[in-house]
């Protein structure tokens, strides 16, 4: 969809929020900005662990190219808005897959199970709910995108049932799979932003912060601090301004500024730990 397109899709894309948005998505919304946005306050700390250069030039290449990798996003959102969800979608997958299973091996089953719990399985459990979300966010029909995740749900039903009879062999993986199954029993009977409000305020954010923080150098720490304070605080400023420059329903505005603030944040934070981090700890520095 063109930008134009997509500018005159804009101009119905908040009409009936009130029958989308009720008033626990509006709560799940707010835990995920308050709760779950500073998990990535610790990035620049990432950083510097992984071998950035220090000093003033470097601190602001760094924060430049940050802050320019989340921008394109957004753009790209923009101009693509399904592509640009269907991405979030993919990426969203493999960084959570990656931080429900860090410290395990690499196993297919296990990854795709927990890959597709909440860009899967959750939509498609919950289509008529997710579905109206998927259009706000795209400023269009999402069908196609449904369509597509309904034919992916049996091959993860079959991971999931895989990943049962490994960790019956493996007893490492037996934790997460519990997790996994409580969460998916959160999908069948709670509504889907409240279902990624539990897993992303009280699983996936505080797990990645604890284990930031026990990799940082001691000396670090008091900056680490200092930066994840400042950069939510940074973030949450954005979000506000954008909020305060765009018009249309409050709900529905915040939804997609949560969201797409989310994909436009998440390419350089699975950059720094999913990749620079990765590729790290597997040379052995």
């Amino acid at each position: 969809m063109a930008s134009g397109n997509f500018s005159h899709a804009k101009e119905g894309l908040f009409t009936g929020v009130g029958a989308v948005l009720m008033w626990w998505d509006s709560i799940a919304i707010a835990l995920v900005l308050l709760l779950g946005v500073p998990h990535g306050g610790l990035d620049a700390a990432v950083a510097r662990r992984v071998g950035w250069p220090a000093g003033v030039l470097p601190w602001l290449y760094f924060h430049v190219a940050y802050i320019g990798l989340a921008l394109l996003v957004v753009g790209l959102w923009w101009w693509l808005p399904l592509l640009s969800l269907s991405l979030f979608l993919l990426i969203s997958a493999i960084h959570f897959a990656a931080s429900d299973l860090v410290g395990h091996q690499r196993q297919w089953l296990p990854w795709i199970a927990h890959a597709g719990l909440i860009t899967v399985a959750v939509p498609v459990l919950q289509r008529e709910a997710v579905e109206p979300l998927f259009a706000l966010l795209v400023g269009g029909d999402a069908a196609a995108l449904m369509q597509i995740l309904t034919m992916v749900f049996p091959l993860w039903l079959l991971s999931l049932v895989g990943y049962c009879m490994v960790s019956y062999r493996q007893r490492s993986y037996r934790k997460p799979l519990s997790q996994l199954m409580a969460l998916l029993l959160c999908a069948l009977v709670l509504p889907p932003l409240v279902t990624f409000a539990v897993y992303f305020c009280l699983s996936h954010s505080p797990g990645h912060m604890r284990r930031e923080w026990q990799q940082l150098k001691q000396q670090d720490r008091r900056r680490g601090i200092y930066e994840l304070v400042s950069y939510t605080l940074l973030a949450w400023a954005a979000g506000g301004a954008v909020f305060w420059l765009l018009s249309g329903t409050p709900s529905a505005l915040w939804l997609q500024i949560t969201f797409i603030g989310l994909a436009a944040l998440t390419v350089p934070h699975m950059l720094l730990v999913d990749w620079a981090s990765n590729k790290r700890e597997a040379s052995g520095v």
